[in-house]
């Protein structure tokens, strides 16, 4: 009988090492997106995409997904600590190779900065999505915006602009620029 693959630790924030978190923040800031829904693909044991968005007060709804027990843990204590942050920033713990459409909502923004950091053979062995099917999905529930951001910086960005090139050229997807380390496009 297979397990799921989950990710035995949680990341902390460092900023010289993985900044995407913080780049989502000060973009969503700086191009005042504000009352949209945002996915957010690894939330880190900071949370800081959600608490960013409370505390500017943007009226952003993040939905994150964690497949670290860890994460999922920080995120239970800060909503215990500090549960107004809760009104607007859900996570929930799974793994985001077995999402399926008619139990998402429709969001404005994807970032999915970890397209293929975290999909092995261990998925396979319980049918999960592919990274590029998982991406297909997400974009199928996109409305507004429809944004769709990449970080540059991860380990596995070619996997990540593997599958936006081959949407690109299907014209699904369309680039529409760069913000420190992120890649936007938007669904078409």
């Amino acid at each position: 009988m297979s397990k799921l693959n989950f990710y035995e630790i949680g990341w902390y924030l460092d900023e010289a090492q993985c900044p995407c978190d913080i780049h989502l923040a000060d973009y969503i800031e700086a191009q005042g997106i504000r009352d949209r829904s945002i996915f957010h693909f690894g939330t880190g044991e900071h949370h800081i995409v959600g608490i960013r968005s409370h505390e500017a007060k943007t009226g952003n709804l993040v939905l994150g997904i964690t497949a670290s027990p860890r994460e999922h843990e920080f995120y239970e204590k800060l909503v215990i600590e500090r549960p107004e942050i809760g009104w607007n920033y859900k996570v929930f713990f799974g793994d985001i190779y077995q999402l399926r459409a008619p139990l998402l909502p429709e969001f404005d923004v994807l970032s999915l900065f970890h397209v293929g950091e975290f999909r092995t053979e261990k998925n396979d062995s319980y049918g999960a999505l592919t990274d590029e099917a998982m991406v297909r999905l997400l974009i199928g529930r996109l409305r507004g915006l429809r944004q769709v951001i990449f970080y540059s910086g991860s380990y596995a960005f070619d996997v990540a602009q593997g599958i936006a090139d081959k949407l690109v050229a299907e014209g699904v997807l369309e680039p529409v620029g760069s913000f420190k380390s992120l890649r936007i496009f938007r669904a078409r």
